[in-house]
């Protein structure tokens, strides 16, 4: 058996994972990553492209925004299409000059992966049976197999970074946690394809047929999603097939626009809204998607993840710093207060945008009205307008 000693031991090498390294290393703090997956597969997953100010503040701070500012597509604003017309909502003006960014949490991951690897830090791929122990005494640790040997991380702290199947939340005792719960009855059939995007901001489409999302990567990758029921199999689903219904789903200027292709990935995501209570046990904390899942509307996922890191981040460095617990002490009474406003910014949204046969006829038009109504009023449009660029991280404190 192999012992090592640290000072954070993070679970998971996704985005906030790394980041959180990151941003601990900036601040002279040794932390090891260990993540069940390899770094290709870790680099594979299709997710969320929208990152709010406080997130590109947040890669500019761990210093790895280069590339996102070179590449990235800031937006200034969005549409909503309902009723066969679109309605643009100025993000900017509507916010006194805040923007959100396009740029894919792939390429985010990449940066910080590549970030991690030039200074020599320590990451852990394709660990094995990883185990947290003792998170609620003094002497927390990590243990885990590579190549056939039992590793044990010693640490001063656990950061659960590991996702919403991982192994941290799930190794609290059940009487210690709260899980608060909602699945849609639908899911999201996204599709990538190297085609110029249909309009240089995102729609977001409202439809008797069902929501529908205009999205992209770059100038030349598009992202576009349908709703569809649970029960459909992507296998289901022909590249034709899925241009076809997106036609149906978009307005006459976006159907002229519309470039397609073949998709270079296609799949589909169900939704839920999952948040758990609390984010601290002993000295174990979660973040990001260990604690707290979405729907992908308004793209508040990552943005979460990245909240949760620069808070978590700022209690260690202030325990380490300042000699003071105060930031631990609050890190989840400060994170769950942020996460239930975007948690109900994305379940009010995802309301908003898709069709619910249940509610019949007069559900489509109470939508209807909603929508007449945000468009067409500046509170309404600066209401959404507020909650989609994310608000402060000091919010209401």
């Amino acid at each position: 058996m192999r012992n090592t000693r640290t000072q954070v031991a993070i679970v998971g090498a996704g985005p906030s994972g790394l980041l959180l390294g990151q941003l601990l290393f900036k601040a002279g703090i040794d932390a090891i990553i260990v993540e069940r997956q390899s770094g290709d597969y870790v680099l594979s997953r299709i997710r969320a492209g929208v990152l709010e100010q406080v997130t590109m503040d947040l890669l500019d701070e761990a210093g790895v925004g280069q590339r996102m500012h070179q590449e990235g597509l800031v937006h200034g604003g969005f549409d909503l299409l309902f009723n066969g017309a679109r309605h643009r909502i100025n993000v900017n003006a509507l916010t006194g000059g805040k923007n959100v960014m396009v740029y894919g949490q792939t390429e985010v991951t990449r940066d910080l992966m590549l970030a991690r690897e030039q200074a020599g830090l320590p990451t852990v791929y394709e660990a094995e049976k990883v185990q947290i122990h003792d998170f609620d005494s003094a002497k927390p640790r990590v243990s885990y197999e590579k190549n056939g040997q039992l590793h044990t991380i010693e640490c001063d702290f656990i950061a659960g970074c590991d996702g919403f199947h991982g192994v941290c939340r799930a190794s609290v005792p059940k009487g210690a946690i709260k899980e608060f719960e909602k699945v849609y009855p639908f899911g999201w059939l996204g599709v990538l394809s190297d085609t110029p995007p249909v309009h240089h901001e995102l729609i977001y489409a409202n439809s008797t047929r069902g929501f529908a999302l205009c999205s992209q990567r770059s100038a030349i990758r598009s992202r576009y999603y349908l709703q569809v029921p649970l029960s459909d199999k992507v296998e289901q689903w022909s590249d034709e097939a899925f241009w076809a219904e997106l036609r149906h789903r978009l307005d006459p200027e976006a159907r002229e626009h519309l470039v397609t292709g073949p998709s270079i990935e296609k799949s589909i995501a169900p939704l839920r809204s999952f948040v758990t209570e609390p984010m601290r046990f002993g000295r174990m904390f979660l973040a990001g998607d260990a604690a707290h899942i979405v729907p992908p509307t308004g793209a508040k996922g990552l943005n979460l993840a990245a909240t949760d890191v620069k808070y978590l981040s700022s209690a260690f460095i202030a325990y380490y710093h300042d000699k003071t617990e105060s930031g631990i002490d609050r890190y989840s009474e400060r994170c769950l207060r942020r996460i239930w406003r975007a948690s109900r910014f994305s379940w009010w949204f995802t309301s908003l945008m898709h069709h619910f046969p249940e509610n019949g006829d007069i559900g489509q038009k109470f939508q209807d009205a909603e929508l007449d109504y945000l468009v067409h009023s500046q509170a309404g449009s600066q209401n959404i307008a507020e909650n989609y660029v994310g608000l402060p991280l000091n919010f209401g404190e």
